[in-house]
């Protein structure tokens, strides 16, 4: 199966023009990595199944969403790589939360080179809520624990978004964990490219009721 073929299983239809326009991006991220730490040394071998196809399954779970934020995006996974898909959906967009200032930089050199229906919030998470208006989808991806990620999500989640949180095998002690502050619906989307990870697709965020 060749590398456009996988792209497309992830994250379903995509074009020609995106595969390589994502090919590029992989290499840029790459050269910028050198001198910035951007991702996990031990990821580097195959940034594009443990990172690039990682990202691209989001897109195929919420194949209609216009509006996303991506939490701490960091080297652009998935924030950046969502960018790039959602070029094919006019009219759709997606901010992209970071407060590293090299990260942030990366970040909008990319979305201007390949021009992308992208926005750097260059914040903390709590300082972006007034910047980031009602959001369909929030996004993150190792950057805390699961409690955590719903605290910090929860002003967009709580009105309504959904979340789609990629998590590893230890997850369900995350959900559990999460359920003695918050209550929600949850939906488990394997993972298509790590036989141990998950994406949370997370709902109806709602304060849990003491018992």
């Amino acid at each position: 199966m060749s590398a456009w073929d996988d792209l497309q299983k992830a994250a379903g239809p995509v074009s020609r023009e995106t595969f390589e326009r994502l090919q590029a991006f992989e290499q840029l991220f790459l050269k910028w990595n050198r001198s910035i730490n951007l991702a996990a040394p031990s990821t580097l071998d195959d940034v594009w199944r443990r990172h690039v196809l990682d990202s691209a399954q989001l897109a195929r779970i919420a194949p209609a969403a216009m509006r996303w934020v991506d939490l701490g995006s960091g080297g652009g996974f998935p924030g950046l790589v969502l960018g790039f898909l959602l070029v094919e959906r006019p009219g759709a967009s997606i901010d992209l939360v970071e407060s590293n200032r090299k990260k942030a930089s990366f970040l909008q050199s990319v979305i201007g080179q390949f021009d992308l229906p992208a926005r750097v919030v260059a914040k903390r998470i709590d300082d972006s809520y007034a910047l980031v208006s009602k959001p369909e989808i929030v996004t993150a991806r190792a950057l805390a624990a699961l409690p955590d990620l719903l605290d910090l999500a929860a002003p967009w989640l709580t009105k309504g978004a959904r979340a789609l949180f990629h998590k590893g095998r230890d997850y369900r002690a995350e959900v559990e964990e999460s359920t003695h502050r918050w209550s929600f619906d949850l939906v488990e989307h394997s993972s298509v490219t790590d036989a141990q990870g998950v994406i949370l697709e997370i709902t109806e965020l709602r304060p849990a009721t003491s018992k």
